[in-house]
């Protein structure tokens, strides 16, 4: 089964997360930034991970998610910045499910990573984003390792689903 662990990452967060994935799966395996992906027709399997933004995917990912291919086997992850189970953290994950509910999708994947100082300095201006900036701090220590294990242990979980 060849694998393909994709990913759009700006600050580092989710391209640590993609890595640890994919050094928890079997050959053959490929990691690629989302960028370099021409096409996913060789893959039995795709993970497919990306930042929040502005509470939402990334338009690149939006567009990537709407282009697999039907029952193609995918798993997503993304870091955020929020509490994990919080609101803010689930509707990222829950537009990325409706993007992609074309594909079969057997799992999802979250956890925190560090908010750019840019993001943080524009988005705790505005009052509206008041709660999140406050979450936003707590998060600068993540993806921790106990992160990163955890979406090892998500691989394979994900993997022993793929060959059932």
């Amino acid at each position: 089964m060849k694998i393909l662990v994709t990913y759009y990452s700006l600050t580092g967060n989710t391209r640590k997360v993609a890595e640890a994935i994919h050094e928890a799966l079997p050959e053959p395996k490929e990691l690629k930034p989302l960028s370099e992906v021409a096409a996913v027709t060789d893959y039995a399997l795709v993970f497919v991970g990306f930042p929040v933004q502005s509470h939402s995917v990334p338009a690149k990912v939006e567009s990537f998610l709407k282009s697999l291919p039907a029952g193609l086997k995918t798993a997503l992850f993304m870091t955020h910045g929020s509490i994990s189970g919080s609101r803010l953290s689930r509707e990222a994950m829950e537009q990325a499910l409706v993007l992609a509910g074309h594909t079969r999708i057997l799992g999802t994947f979250s956890c925190r990573g560090k908010v750019s100082p840019q993001a943080m300095e524009i988005l705790g201006r505005s009052p509206e984003h008041e709660l999140w900036a406050e979450m936003a701090v707590t998060a600068r220590n993540h993806p921790d390792e106990n992160d990163l294990e955890d979406a090892r242990a998500f691989a394979r979980w994900i993997l022993s689903l793929a060959r059932q």
